[in-house]
């Protein structure tokens, strides 16, 4: 049977490449009881400092609704602390709290030797070949690319 998609399928890739990479890293995570949303966001904040929940939101991939309940039960455990800015009490931003900075000067060694290890077992330039990719693909993105002519609803 002929194929009727030439083009290799990206999405596919991208989504099992993603779970064959965070399965280096999710037991180091369920070991300290976080998922990886808690851990993309303890991260975002680490790096960037403090962040409104629509910044995290965008730096985490995480939808809005979901990052509301989130947030609200990393305050609650004592992982995040949420402020009201006082020139704008409309806005909040999200800060690590000190068990949350804890937590993350906890497990950011674990992180990082396992990179090491990940580059050990398949070479450093292989991992920084497909973080320069990934990062290029994302900077194309600024690209406009047109899209496909849809053919009328009820069309085949």
């Amino acid at each position: 049977m002929a194929r009727r998609i030439t083009h290799r399928n990206l999405p596919q890739q991208l989504l099992k490449a993603r779970d064959a990479l965070m399965s280096h890293f999710r037991p180091v995570l369920n070991h300290f009881g976080i998922t990886e949303q808690q851990w993309r966001i303890l991260r975002a904040l680490d790096e960037r400092g403090q962040l409104e929940p629509r910044e995290l939101c965008e730096l985490c991939q995480i939808l809005s609704p979901s990052m509301a309940g989130m947030l609200a039960r990393m305050e609650e455990t004592g992982l995040v602390r949420r402020t009201r800015v006082a020139a704008d009490a409309r806005r909040v931003m999200v800060s690590l709290a000190p068990q949350g900075d804890a937590l993350f000067d906890a497990i950011a060694p674990l992180i990082d030797q396992q990179y090491r290890l990940m580059e050990k077992a398949w070479g450093k330039r292989v991992v920084d070949d497909l973080s320069r990719a990934l990062e290029d693909f994302i900077a194309a993105q600024d690209t406009g690319v047109p899209q496909v002519a849809l053919p009328p609803r009820g069309e085949s």
